[in-house]
């Protein structure tokens, strides 16, 4: 038998260990393979069979739709459901199921902005015909409360609703429960929020201190749930709440926190697929490639707005939608244009980004509040309603800190009569509008004022004001 070289194996053997060691490789990958690809499909049958669908027909959203402008745009109608049995039960038994929270997120043809676009449930609005379907009586077609459309036909009716409202092209529909909103809250770890004042509201089961704090799944839900203990008690004011945490989650959702850690982020996908109900057309696929294809969004292209509104002149209590704003908004939405290039507002810093807190230095009951509503229509958010330690109070005053001053501008040209007073040792950027006896009101809205269209974006931070 030849051998090559001293200390060298038979040249027939040369390769046999290269050979053993190759197969081996392959083998090992070819298991690794098989272990992720079966991981893989194991876990998108377990978010598959989380979710919930209910089906929406052609014919619960009616032969006039409208149509889909720019295909691969996406429009989902989000709900929030109030049902209160099995797990929600705790929150106090009450018979059917409401939708006080009713969004559309829109998401551009090019993935690199979306809107959510919130529709106060007071609104009073021309509601549609809707079939009676299962345990739904359906609606005959009358102006009444956006959310009557979830009590009288569901969520197909409440689709058709918005749709023949807005004239957008909805294309799938999400709801979500208070059991699912904790899941998910959890599921990201908590999300962080800031409150002027403590909070104890029974009605809400939500008791919180003051100041910066991270909010688990249970004391979430009670503060997007809590309307009187917050703010101005308005429902206006609770969606403002509601679209801040929103922004909140989001940034938190997208930060690498969650997408580089392998576990918390199945964990989002578990309890997120498990609190929803969608159309079947909402398929885990299409969730799976809608994520992905958000992934490297900036979240300041996420915007948050509210449907431009004043409360009803003829109708207490219930809100109008202003117009021509909120056509524009929906035009804007339905073409998939964005709001970045709408001009019209007056000043460098939003009324969307000012937070305002009202004393009544005046003997007028209830002025804080009716200020507050006609602040709140205009886009400001009112972050505590009181009075004065003293009355009266002569002369209406902006009290605001040097984190403040750039915002004085914007409110001071809203007001008939004002004077701005600097207090140097104030840390907040919050203004403090104090009522006095001169208090005349507010200057009437230009017409072409459309800076409520533009809302404000995901990297708005409460903590900061």
């Amino acid at each position: 038998m030849s051998r090559g070289p001293a200390g060298a194996p038979p040249s027939g053997h040369r390769l046999r260990p290269r050979r053993h060691w190759l197969r081996w490789a392959v083998t090992i990958s070819v298991v690794v393979v098989l272990l992720v690809v079966g991981v893989a499909v194991g876990v998108f049958a377990r978010l598959t069979g989380n979710v919930k669908h209910t089906d929406v027909t052609a014919d619960d959203l009616g032969a006039t739709r409208p149509p889909k402008v720019a295909t691969t745009a996406m429009n989902l109608l989000v709900v929030g459901s109030d049902q209160r049995d099995g797990k929600n039960a705790r929150y106090g038994r009450v018979a059917g199921e409401r939708t006080d929270t009713i969004m559309l997120v829109h998401v551009s043809s090019r993935r690199d902005n979306a809107m959510v676009i919130s529709f106060p449930r007071d609104s009073l609005v021309q509601l549609p015909d809707c079939r009676a379907t299962g345990s739904f009586p359906g609606q005959r077609a009358h102006i009444g409360m956006i959310n009557e459309s979830f009590n009288s036909g569901g969520i197909g009716c409440t689709w058709k609703t918005i749709e023949s409202l807005t004239h957008i092209h909805i294309d799938h529909f999400v709801k979500v429960d208070f059991t699912g909103f904790k899941g998910i809250v959890d599921a990201v770890g908590g999300v962080e929020v800031c409150l002027p004042e403590p909070v104890n509201d029974k009605k809400a089961l939500l008791r919180l201190p003051a100041g910066r704090q991270t909010l688990d799944g249970e004391k979430a839900l009670g503060y997007v749930r809590a309307r009187y203990s917050l703010g101005d008690g308005s429902d206006i004011g609770r969606i403002q709440r509601q679209q801040m945490f929103i922004a909140s989650m989001v940034k938190k959702v997208l930060s690498g926190d969650t997408l580089s850690n392998p576990a918390r982020l199945l964990a989002v996908l578990d309890a997120g697929t498990k609190a929803v109900t969608t159309d079947r057309g909402l398929t885990i696929g299409v969730m799976r490639d809608l994520a992905t294809s958000l992934k490297d969004i900036d979240v300041s292209k996420i915007r948050f707005i509210t449907t431009p509104w004043h409360y009803s002149p003829t109708h207490p209590g219930r809100v109008e939608w202003v117009q021509p704003q909120a056509r524009r908004l929906f035009q804007i939405v339905a073409g998939d244009g964005s709001v970045d290039g709408v001009k019209g507002g007056q000043e460098k810093v939003a009324r969307s980004n000012i937070q305002v807190e009202l004393r009544n230095g005046t003997w007028r009951t209830g002025l804080a509040t009716e200020v507050a509503a006609a602040l709140e229509q205009r886009g400001y958010h009112i972050a505590k309603i009181g009075d004065t330690a003293r009355k009266p109070q002569r002369a209406t005053t902006v009290f605001y800190g040097p984190n403040g001053a750039a915002r004085v501008p914007t409110l001071t040209k809203d007001l008939l009569k004002s004077r701005p007073r600097e207090l140097a040792a104030a840390r907040t950027s919050r203004l403090v509008l104090v009522i006095g006896d001169d208090w005349q009101g507010l200057k009437p809205l230009r017409a072409n004022d459309a800076e409520a269209l533009k809302g404000f974006d995901a990297t708005h931070d409460t903590c900061a004001t």
